[in-house]
């Protein structure tokens, strides 16, 4: 995984609330067990027309999302099934890190395991960033803030166990191998 200290980047904003893990990326698209490629189909339901071709309108067929490495969502992100690929094909496409109001437990577990930055805010800041599509924002993961244009800094909450793996680009597994030594010479003294 990529270390996430600091991020800056113009939003990509979706308004729907509930979005589910299958709108995400859709159950035909699970028969992979590697995260590369993914991105393409991501939100593909929403994105192409029946033929496959990419349909205008969608925010991700638009240049002003391309280069965006931060989604913001409605309310209850990520809702419905336990899909690790939902992360996978958020990253895949090029997001780091998601902001709403509510992100569903399961999701938001699978995200921080899979080094995405699920971020939830106030009602106040969600309405501002759905209003305000596009704007550059600044997520400090040491600090735990985001920071809108206009100078508000907003704290937002993460376990501290995620915060280091997420600061340190690692995973769980990572960090008990990390440990191997003290793990070994603890076995010996037993």
């Amino acid at each position: 995984m990529e270390p996430i200290k600091t991020l800056r980047s113009r939003t990509a904003v979706i308004p729907s609330s509930n979005i589910d893990t299958d709108q995400i990326i859709p159950a035909r698209f699970l028969t992979t067990t590697t995260r590369e490629g993914l991105g393409k189909n991501l939100f593909a339901d929403w994105r192409y027309d029946a033929q496959g071709a990419p349909k205008p309108d969608f925010l991700l067929n638009r240049p002003e999302a391309q280069g965006c490495q931060i989604l913001v969502a409605g309310r209850n992100l990520g809702c419905g099934s336990s899909r690790e690929h939902a992360p996978w094909a958020l990253l895949d496409y090029g997001f780091r890190a998601v902001v709403s109001t509510e992100i569903a437990d399961i999701f938001r577990n699978n995200s921080l395991k899979n080094g995405l930055l699920p971020v939830v805010v106030d009602e106040g800041t969600s309405r501002w960033l759905l209003e305000n599509p596009g704007a550059e924002v600044s997520i400090d993961l040491e600090s735990t803030t985001l920071t809108l244009p206009t100078g508000a800094r907003v704290p937002f909450p993460i376990e501290a166990f995620s915060r280091y793996c997420l600061l340190n680009g690692t995973d769980e597994l990572g960090f008990l191998l990390g440990r191997m030594d003290s793990i070994k010479a603890y076995e010996q003294r037993v």
